[in-house]
């Protein structure tokens, strides 16, 4: 007890004098630092990416930015008419081999399958880019049957952690890289959208503690899109949890940015750019940001419906 009190009294000033001599030292570093990442990014020509909810959406357009750097393809998703669209698209846009597995990553038997099967056609993995996932958008308080959730954890979360389970062995070997699609609303706090920022946060902090675990062997970018167009900010459930006065940016960009940032090795993307700024709002003025919310996007929204 009287440890802690001594703390709460002696740390507070330690950081404050840290941060005024660390910290300046420490940004030069860092930006010496990114500076020789983008001058020596990876090159992915004739690697091996394996892309979960590769059907659609971020994760189709990863696919054929992949594609055009030449690296070759593992698509995961449900539905095997459309991947084997965006197959056949990827391969026009240069990618030397792609293969297509139909599997749920929500179940841990299709997650080792398609990792197995990946490795046995191609004889490695490179990077592994846990993109699937599914939307959920309503009211805590209206919400009847709480287990109608349970599937958006199953999704993911689990449906990240299953495949990384199978996938890390073989990315140690190559000293490859994962990417992390979690989302903005998952520190942003969104209302409508608690189940959906559960999942994703629970994958922040799952990865986060992963890449201490296996680093430096395995590099991990947790990416967190903002308002990027796809079937799920397109649905007219969707918009109903997002602010639909911003416009989304075009899932080809944000494709773009997540590899170049994956190749470059950096630890954490915010997609797109003026989000970013969107944190430090929320952590230096949490009061100013819950108000903007609750006047933007629950008290807006019910004035439309009355007007309606």
């Amino acid at each position: 007890m009287e440890i802690n009190k001594l703390l709460n009294i002696v740390f507070p000033p330690l950081l404050i004098i840290a941060l005024v001599f660390i910290l300046p030292p420490f940004l030069v570093f860092k930006l010496l630092c990114s500076i020789q990442r983008f001058v020596y990014k990876e090159n992915v020509a004739g690697k091996v990416v394996l892309i979960t909810g590769a059907s659609s959406g971020i994760g189709e357009h990863l696919a054929y930015e992949y594609a055009r750097r030449g690296a070759r393809l593992a698509l995961v998703a449900r539905r095997t008419d459309r991947l084997q669209k965006v197959a056949e698209r990827a391969r026009q846009m240069g990618s030397p081999d792609v293969i297509v597995i139909t599997a749920d990553v929500s179940k841990v038997e299709d997650c080792k399958r398609f990792v197995d099967k990946t490795v046995n056609h191609f004889g490695q993995l490179d990077h592994l880019v846990n993109n699937a996932g599914v939307g959920a958008v309503q009211s805590f308080k209206v919400t009847n049957n709480i287990s109608d959730f349970v599937p958006v954890m199953d999704t993911n979360f689990w449906g990240s952690v299953y495949g990384t389970h199978f996938a890390v062995p073989h990315l140690r070997k190559r000293r490859g890289k994962m990417i992390v699609m979690s989302s903005a609303s998952a520190w942003l706090g969104l209302p409508k959208t608690s189940f959906y920022a559960a999942s994703k946060a629970a994958q922040i902090g799952f990865y986060e503690s992963l890449r201490i675990e296996v680093g430096p062997e395995i590099g991990i970018t947790i990416v967190t899109p903002g308002f990027v167009e796809s079937e799920m900010t397109r649905s007219n459930q969707q918009r109903k949890g997002k602010l639909q006065f911003l416009g989304n940016e075009p899932a080809d960009v944000c494709a773009k940015a997540i590899v170049e940032s994956t190749c470059r090795g950096d630890m954490y993307l915010t997609e797109p750019f003026w989000v970013r700024p969107l944190y430090l709002l929320k952590v230096l003025c949490p009061e100013i940001w819950d108000w903007a919310c609750q006047l933007l996007l629950v008290h807006r929204r019910r004035t439309g419906d009355k007007k309606a």
